[in-house]
């Protein structure tokens, strides 16, 4: 009787082992797809990362200046402003209509293609017409904006609220690694000048192609979000298909695809399903302001006129351009480490402290190379070793501030804040917001810098004390708080509790019992929002 008795409790052990160890095993590959679609999407800021430094570094090569005839500093300005101008377009007036009507895969897609396009307008460009090259440049700004609307949306919507920060650290991250190629591949075509002649220059712009292939290669493998099923026809079984490659349970998915739903009742209803509610919705209106300042506020920290314009910085310092490729390499190396820093301190620290902490960071930074530069003598048209190492160092350090805060967490504030019905297109304008600010600094900063040298860098020291004193007083923590009940905290009512009030409001009126397209049962009596799927097994919950 005891042998017996000793194997039943044997397997019972066995069957909890195996049931844990299953339950965790799901959980870990929930968590990587999770993360591997991210990654997918946030690809797309490898485009922005590599087009933001590639002019960059094209500045250091004596090849590219001459195939165009001697750029003076205006045309340089237009250059750099003209692939603003293309992602300002499509982030305003296409991104969010074509990533809402066609999908957020689609408008990945789309944007990856107009970059192939631009790559090769770029690169075969005909000696001395650099009207061409920068008709390329505002394609790929188009792509740019096509891209980096669907992207981030993607991320924000797919990402579980616990980790969406972590997740969305990510998305700055990559723009580092797009700077990461672009400097890199400067480099080691600056050390074989001679023998590349003019491809020493095409070899970066060409090697573009790479990231836009890779995005389109896995773009439509990886699922749409749930949010735009159900806003297209309400299609249950493909948003429940969806989340259940990213939720752990199905208690999970159900509970979710409720929320959204009651989402998408309150703002038809009580609102409005369109772009209208910019301007309708007082709360909105409010979180829209506050999106353009925090984005306007991330291009003229001073970060921007870094990574465009490094090169003619570093020249004020260093007489070898080998040494000025070596070391914006080596930033943008740093870059992706730095931002890395991001995905433990946002969920943990919140939103609103990285921005203020970066802000003073950054502030302090600025002082000192100012000072430094400023205040110590130049010889021979450059700074004794010391000192201009000093300025590397402080430029890194400011980097260091930049990259977790106003880099990667000014894209996840924005790209979490708004509602449903507006967020692909608000999400577009105020990502947008960005290249209406960088495009002004880049117009005026080359002669600005040769005019004023370093003083010119007390004025983004000034600058960061003022964006830590807005964040400060205007922006509110949105730390773990779900897409859905975003609106509370800028004045507005939770969606997805108001879709519930608007039931009850119904008098709980039951009508029916209806059937969705994909074969689901909906129960339709308002407040009750209840998905199930017929004979969908039970899925075990972890333990």
């Amino acid at each position: 009787m005891g042998l017996p008795t000793q194997k039943r409790a044997y397997n019972w052990y066995v069957a909890a082992f195996l049931l844990v160890a299953t339950s965790h095993l799901r959980f870990y590959i929930l968590i990587l797809y999770s993360r591997y679609i991210s990654l997918v999407a946030a690809s797309c800021m490898v485009l922005y990362g590599y087009d933001a430094s590639v002019y960059n570094a094209l500045q250091g090569s004596e090849n590219w200046d001459v195939y165009f005839n001697r750029v003076n500093d205006q045309l340089i300005g237009a250059v750099n402003t003209a692939y603003t101008v293309g992602a300002i377009v499509a982030g305003w007036f296409m991104g969010g209509p074509i990533a809402d009507y066609f999908g957020r895969r689609v408008g990945m897609a789309s944007g990856a293609v107009a970059v192939i396009i631009a790559t090769f307008m770029q690169t075969f460009s005909p000696r001395g017409q650099i009207g061409c090259f920068i008709a390329g440049r505002v394609v790929v700004g188009i792509g740019q904006g096509l891209a980096l609307t669907a992207g981030s949306i993607y991320i924000g919507e797919l990402a579980p609220p616990s980790i969406r920060g972590k997740i969305m650290s990510f998305w700055q991250m990559f723009y580092s690694v797009g700077s990461f190629l672009a400097y890199w591949v400067n480099y080691a075509c600056s050390r074989h000048i001679e023998e590349l002649g003019d491809w020493d220059w095409k070899m970066v712009v060409i090697f573009q192609l790479l990231v836009p292939c890779v995005i389109l290669a896995q773009v439509f493998f990886i699922p749409e979000t749930p949010r735009w099923y159900m806003q297209h026809g309400q299609r249950y079984k493909e948003a429940r298909d969806s989340l259940r490659k990213v939720r752990e349970t199905e208690m999970d998915v159900d509970d979710e695809i409720m929320i959204i739903k009651e989402a998408l009742d309150y703002e038809k209803e009580a609102i409005s399903s369109t772009y209208s509610a910019l301007w309708k919705d007082k709360s909105v209106r409010k979180r829209l302001l506050i999106a353009f300042a925090i984005n306007a506020g991330q291009q003229i920290t001073g970060q921007g006129t870094l990574n465009t314009y490094s090169t003619a910085i570093y020249k004020k310092v260093f007489k070898n351009p080998e040494t000025i490729s070596l070391i914006n390499a080596l930033n943008a190396t740093f870059g992706i480490v730095f931002t890395l820093n991001a995905t433990w301190t946002v969920d943990r620290f919140g939103r609103k402290f990285l921005l203020i902490a970066g802000a003073a960071g950054m502030a302090v930074c600025m002082i000192i190379v100012a000072a430094v530069e400023t205040e110590t003598p130049t010889t021979d048209d450059a700074k004794s070793r010391p000192v201009a190492i000093s300025i590397v160092f402080l430029l890194f350090l400011f980097s260091f501030f930049y990259k977790p805060s106003w880099g990667a967490t000014v894209w996840i504030w924005t790209a979490e804040i708004f509602s449903m019905n507006v967020r692909a297109q608000a999400v577009g304008m105020s990502s947008q917001v960005q290249n209406v600010a960088n495009s002004i600094v880049q117009q005026f900063f080359p002669a600005f810098l040769n005019n004023e040298g370093f003083y010119a860098f007390y004025m983004f020291a000034a600058i960061n004390v003022c964006l830590g004193l807005f964040t400060w007083f205007c922006v509110p923590e949105t730390k773990g708080v779900g897409l859905e009940d975003m609106d509370r905290l800028f004045g507005g009512k939770s969606h997805a509790r108001g879709g519930v009030e608007m039931g009850t409001r119904l008098n709980d009126k039951e009508v029916g019992t209806g059937r969705s397209e994909d074969g689901s049962d909906v129960d339709t009596k308002r407040g009750a929002s209840v998905v199930t799927e017929v004979s969908v097994p039970e899925m075990p919950t972890k333990i």
